[in-house]
């Protein structure tokens, strides 16, 4: 029971540490000296379906792959779940990111809720920045509170409007 206990709060913890770790590194990595790597994210060319930026996949992938080599080989079920956590983050972050924000592929289209408007919103103001300085909103899941009041307040508006 304890290795089970163990595994699930080390999986959340890397799940939630992956929110920090990756905007840390989209802050000061991407938009530092491996712009060149991220920069078509936001100067897509038409019709272009990878992108350079698809490489920093590969790159997160590595601490997880090892992380489940090491754990396995020495039965450490603190790594595995470690190494499950930002798994799960990693498939989180492809259904979040590439899939429902940037519509790569045509699910999850279309959606009334209001965090993920929010999301989708904060995402947004992220990408009007073309240049790899003065932007905002480097994390996935969580993001300034402003974005919440923003499609909110769209929201209440939108209803008064149908309502008149």
């Amino acid at each position: 029971m304890n290795e089970v206990l163990g595994l699930i709060i080390m999986l959340t913890v890397g799940f939630a540490g992956m929110e920090g770790v990756a905007w840390l590194t989209h802050k000061y990595i991407m938009h530092g000296p491996l712009w060149f790597l991220h920069s078509d994210h936001h100067r897509k060319p038409e019709g272009q379906f990878l992108e350079k930026n698809d490489f920093f996949f590969l790159i997160f992938a590595l601490p997880g792959i090892a992380l489940f080599l090491f754990g396995t080989l020495h039965k450490n079920f603190l790594l595995i779940g470690l190494a499950s956590g930002i798994t799960l983050y990693g498939f989180t972050y492809f259904l979040v990111h590439d899939v429902f924000v940037h519509q790569r592929f045509k699910w999850l289209r279309n959606s009334d809720h209001v965090y993920l408007k929010a999301l989708r919103r904060a995402h947004k103001m992220h990408h009007k920045h073309l240049g790899k300085e003065k932007g905002e909103c480097f994390g996935m899941l969580f993001f300034p509170i402003k974005y919440f009041r923003l499609v909110s307040k769209k929201n209440v508006n939108e209803i008064h409007v149908s309502r008149d």
